[in-house]
């Protein structure tokens, strides 16, 4: 009886081992390079894309590892009465999202990462944050 018992019991342990094996992650990490400031393009590919996609849309390819779907980028503008939400854009970059329209606070808050990356020239991360935030203004759908 006692050796049914504890081979039930390791059988269930195994079946929870392997069914928490196989969750997604919940943490998404994406590799941080020094890209130069002044190429907003080049920063939204290597720092965005990853979630919102190559193309802004939000179908990037660690999107479905992630509890809410990033934003659609290209839709800020339509979303703002056809205006683009400069200001807005780079507060969300510099400081984080605690807004519902976001979705969540997940997304990483990229001033202070910006920051690290040029010490001791606070230009710099203001330079990256407006590059950026200029980037995605060119592909907002038309």
């Amino acid at each position: 009886m006692l050796k049914r018992l504890l081979l039930a019991s390791l059988a269930a342990a195994v079946a929870a081992g392997i069914g928490l094996a196989a969750q997604p992650s919940s943490t998404v990490k994406i590799p941080i390079g020094n890209e130069p400031a002044n190429n907003g393009q080049q920063m939204y590919t290597n720092y965005c894309a990853p979630c919102h996609g190559v193309n802004g849309q939000g179908h990037g390819p660690v999107a479905a590892s992630l509890r809410v779907q990033p934003t659609d980028l290209t839709q800020l503008s339509r979303a703002n009465h056809g205006k683009y939400p400069a200001a807005h854009v780079s507060s969300v970059l510099q400081f984080g999202a605690q807004a519902p329209a976001h979705g969540t606070a997940d997304m990483p808050v990229w001033g202070p990462i910006f920051a690290k990356m040029n010490v001791g020239n606070p230009q710099a991360k203001m330079l990256r944050i407006s590059n950026l935030s200029r980037y995605l203004e060119s592909i907002q759908a038309r």
